[in-house]
C-alpha cells in the first residue's frame, strides 16, 4: 500500500486522498460537459434539423426534406464560392507556413534584436479582421489608383488582396508556434549532425524539420481552417465584389468566399432561403471538419515516421 510522506515526517495512505477526489470528479466535469452541450452539440443538431426545413423563425420550421440541399448545389454563387475558397485556402496555407517558418528559423539563429522582431511580426494578429479589411482596402486602392482602378473592380486584385491581408495577419502568430518548435530541437542532435559533416541545408531538412513536425501539424491545421472560415476580412475588403450577372438573372460575387456566401444567403435573401443557408452551413461544416481531420491524420503520420 503506497503512502505519502507529510512535511512533518508522518505518512498518509494515498488511497485516502484519491478516494474523495474521484468521488467529486463528476461534479467537476459536469459544468464543462453542460457548457459543451449547450454551446455546441444542441446548436449543431438544431441547425442540422433546420437544414431540412423552411422557416422564418426557428419555432415555425416546416419540413421540406432534401430540397434545401438540392437548391444549394444548384446555386452557381455557392459553387463559385467553394472553388474560390478552396484555391484561396491552398495558396494561403503554403505562403503563410513557408514565410512563418522562414522568419522563425531566422529569429532562432541568435541575431540581435530577435525579441523586437518577434513582437513586430506578431502585432498584426492583434488587430481585428474588420479593421484590417478597411485598412488594406485603402492601401490597395491607393496603390491601384495609379492605374485608374480599384480592388473592387478586378477579381484577381481582390483574390491577391485577401491573400496578402491574411498572410500579413497570420504569419506572426504561426511564427511563434514555429519558434517554440525550433527551440525544442535538441542541441545535441544539431551538434551531432555538424560533427558528421552535414551542411546547413542537410541539417535543416533531415534533422530540424522532422523534429518540428508537431508545430507544422498545428500550423497547417490552423491555416487551413482559417483559410476556409475567412469572413470578416472578406466582408470588409471586397464584400464579394466585383459582381457577374448570369443570363438567368442571378448574380455571382466573384470574390465571395463560403462563409460570406452563407451569411448573404441567410440575411440578404428572402425568408424562403434561410433553410438553404442552413443547408449550406451544414455542408460547410462537414467540408471543413473532413479536411481538417484528413490533414491532421497525414501530418500525424509524418510525426510517427520521424
Amino acid at each position: 500500500m503506497k503512502k505519502k510522506r507529510r512535511g512533518d515526517g508522518s505518512t498518509v495512505n494515498s488511497k485516502l486522498i484519491r478516494g474523495p477526489i474521484m468521488k467529486c470528479f463528476p461534479l467537476f466535469l459536469l459544468p464543462t460537459v453542460a457548457a459543451f452541450f449547450i454551446g455546441f452539440i444542441y446548436p449543431f443538431l438544431k441547425g442540422f434539423y433546420l437544414s431540412f426545413c423552411t422557416f422564418q423563425t426557428t419555432s415555425n420550421a416546416k419540413w421540406v426534406g432534401l430540397q434545401n440541399y438540392i437548391t444549394a448545389f444548384n446555386d452557381k454563387s455557392f459553387r463559385h464560392a467553394f472553388t474560390y475558397t478552396a484555391g484561396f485556402a491552398i495558396v494561403t496555407v503554403i505562403l503563410i507556413n513557408l514565410f512563418a517558418f522562414t522568419v522563425a528559423y531566422a529569429l532562432t539563429q541568435k541575431i540581435k534584436g530577435a525579441n523586437l522582431f518577434r513582437t513586430v511580426f506578431f502585432m498584426p494578429n492583434l488587430i481585428g479582421g474588420i479593421v484590417l479589411g478597411y485598412i488594406w482596402s485603402m492601401i490597395f486602392d491607393g496603390i491601384l489608383s495609379k492605374y485608374s482602378t480599384s480592388i473592387l473592380l478586378e477579381t484577381k486584385y481582390g483574390f491577391w488582396g485577401l491573400v496578402i491581408l491574411l498572410c500579413w495577419q497570420q504569419i506572426g502568430y504561426m511564427m511563434i508556434i514555429y519558434i517554440a518548435g525550433l527551440q525544442a530541437v535538441s542541441e545535441e542532435m544539431l551538434e551531432a549532425a555538424k560533427i558528421d559533416g552535414a551542411t546547413g541545408m542537410q541539417t535543416l531538412f533531415h534533422v530540424t524539420i522532422p523534429n518540428v513536425m508537431p508545430s507544422i501539424t498545428i500550423c497547417m491545421f490552423l491555416t487551413l481552417t482559417n483559410g476556409f472560415k475567412l469572413f470578416d476580412q472578406n466582408l470588409a475588403l471586397t464584400a464579394g465584389q466585383p459582381f457577374n450577372w448570369m443570363p438567368d438573372g442571378s448574380v455571382v460575387k466573384t470574390t465571395e468566399m463560403l462563409a460570406l456566401n452563407i451569411y448573404n444567403t441567410m440575411y440578404g435573401g428572402t425568408a424562403a432561403l434561410k433553410g438553404v443557408a442552413q443547408a449550406k452551413a451544414v455542408l460547410f461544416t462537414i467540408l471543413v471538419a473532413g479536411l481538417s481531420i484528413a490533414q491532421l491524420s497525414v501530418s500525424k503520420s509524418k510525426e510517427v515516421q520521424n
